[in-house]
């Protein structure tokens, strides 16, 4: 038997209740107690001190994008341009020293106009100034809007002429001829014009960033790459990778599937496979098979959240539909039939209230078993919060977002609905069940800056002194239950995961800041000393 006590601890078990010792055995937590009581109990377990520190459960991301992530280190690096200028300096750059980027031509995400000198999206025009003989996809860091240069218009053969892409455009400038922006749907159209890297080069950069990951606190994620646009290893090829990852233990945390289908007939073809029946994914597998994920609109940095009323900012736009009603209820049903969760991306208020119409279209009034769920779910008002409440939806939440869209939100849907927006602690005060997560790489999945936004609703920088609509404030302690607790139940787990307890996963962070008495400014630098995984040591510093 595999034994090893935590001593001399700060753990966190609940609301004010500590312990000074944890007994792990065999992956799971046998006992927690006093240090010298343990120590009788198993007087042959290895000993790891604590030294005073605190311990909590290790934090689980409720929705990101890992993959993504990995991709990202084999990219030029846009994210914090400060200019057009910046953003097309950094790209020639990057070609200059890596040749095979020349040949295949360069993607990659992170810019915000919004940070620019001079705040304006980029044009095909000012990607040319890169490169006229590759093509070039450059995506917002919302992963909803993008610029190309000439070259790849000319190679999907758009012209002022051409039809538009089912949910999503592409847009024109004053000459009448496509510009190079895309939004939603036509962004995969572009994006699928560079070659990605292979799977051994996917698996190598996938398991840095589990490294990473795993140093930052984050003992599991729910991360959605399978399908999506910006995944060259999709499908069968994809599963195929990550089951090997896990069969030979190269993975140091544990990984939920959150997939993505463009059409019907790819999930039917999904669910006949039996895929979700594999046995790698039976058990006590650190590789799960979860929900089925679909987008119901944008961004609101981009402008295409979908709005119930047009953008102050923008009049006359009410944002852009991914997935329209019809094809919305289509996959909701499907995945009901075959018991799979759905959670959908949704932003706007509109885009969240047509999500609530398919979900309580396949389920009974006030039941919701298969926990389907919002992911981002940012601007709601009051009676929507409630509904949420009443069909028993989950709100998977990314507080990090408000360091950005604090900026915009008032100009984007005014101050009424703004103050009734990212409501981290509203949504479950009323008894809505919340889940936290970074959506990384749209945001660092470092999660103590999540955690830091939650508890203070103020940017990175401490503004604005008080926080950003401070009623939505919650405590740290309801913010670490969000992102263990609240995410365990996401992905029907809370009997295993999130708190340490008796009979739960040894999945737990020793952290080098006491996060409950830290002054709140430090939280964003906190980091662990060691992180275990069913009680495997995985991270130490």
């Amino acid at each position: 038997m595999e034994q090893t006590i935590l001593i001399n601890g700060k753990i966190y078990l609940e609301r004010d209740r500590f312990a000074s010792a944890l007994l792990v055995e065999n992956g799971r937590i046998a006992a927690v107690g006093d240090s010298a009581d343990l120590l009788a109990q198993a007087p042959e377990a290895a000993v790891y001190d604590c030294g005073g520190r605190t311990v909590i459960p290790g934090l689980n991301d409720s929705h990101l994008h890992l993959l993504h992530i990995a991709d990202q280190l084999a990219r030029v690096d846009i994210c914090g341009c400060t200019s057009v200028e910046d953003l097309i300096s950094r790209c020639k750059a990057f070609l200059a020293e890596n040749p095979k980027a020349r040949e295949q031509g360069l993607h990659s995400v992170g810019w915000n106009q919004d940070l620019f000198d001079v705040p304006r999206i980029p044009t095909r025009h000012d990607l040319d100034q890169i490169a006229t003989d590759i093509p070039i996809v450059l995506e917002r860091i919302c992963g909803h809007i993008l610029t190309t240069n000439t070259r790849a218009i000319e190679l999907l053969g758009l012209t002022a002429d051409s039809p538009q892409y089912a949910g999503g455009t592409f847009e024109f400038g004053e000459d009448g001829q496509p510009n190079g922006i895309f939004t939603e749907n036509a962004c995969r159209y572009a994006i699928d014009l560079i070659p990605s890297p292979s799977i051994e080069e996917q698996e190598a950069l996938l398991l840095r960033t589990m490294d990473y990951a795993v140093a930052h606190a984050l003992t599991s994620v729910q991360s959605n790459d399978a399908g999506t646009s910006r995944s060259a290893a999709m499908g069968p090829q994809f599963f195929e990778m990550m089951r090997q990852i896990y069969a030979r233990g190269a993975a140091p945390l544990r990984y939920r599937h959150q997939v993505c289908f463009q059409h019907p007939d790819q999930f039917a073809q999904f669910l006949r496979s039996g895929e979700r029946e594999h046995p790698a994914y039976q058990g006590d597998s650190w590789l799960t098979m979860g929900p089925l994920k679909l987008f119901k609109d944008g961004s609101l940095g981009a402008r295409t959240a979908t709005m119930r009323q047009e953008y102050r900012d923008d009049p006359g736009n009410y944002g852009v539909e991914c997935t329209d009603d019809a094809l919305m209820l289509q996959f909701c049903r499907m995945a009901q039939d075959a018991g799979m969760q759905v959670v959908t991306h949704a932003i706007g208020d509109d885009a969240i209230s047509r999500t609530l119409d398919a979900y309580e279209s396949v389920n009974l009034p006030g039941e919701n078993p298969l926990r389907h769920g919002v992911v981002h779910c940012q601007i709601t008002d009051l009676p929507m919060l409630q509904r949420m409440v009443d069909s028993k939806i989950a709100a998977f939440y990314q507080p990090i977002f408000l360091d950005y869209d604090m900026q915009v939100l008032e100009s984007r849907v005014g101050k009424e609905l703004a103050s009734t927006s990212y409501a981290f602690a509203t949504f479950p005060k009323l008894g809505g069940k919340v889940g936290y997560g970074t959506d990384a790489p749209v945001e660092n999945c470092n999660p103590f800056p999540n955690i830091y936004s939650a508890v203070t609703r103020m940017n990175l920088k401490g503004q604005p002194e008080g926080g950003f609509y401070p009623q939505e404030k919650v405590d740290i302690y309801d913010a670490i239950d969000a992102y263990t607790a609240g995410s365990a139940w996401c992905e029907f787990a809370e009997d295993e995961k999130g708190r340490l307890k008796p009979g739960y996963l040894a999945d737990l962070v020793v952290l080098d800041t006491d996060i409950f008495t830290c002054p709140e400014r430090d939280i964003p630098g906190i980091l662990p000393v060691m992180t275990m995984v069913g009680g495997r040591i995985v991270f130490e510093k």
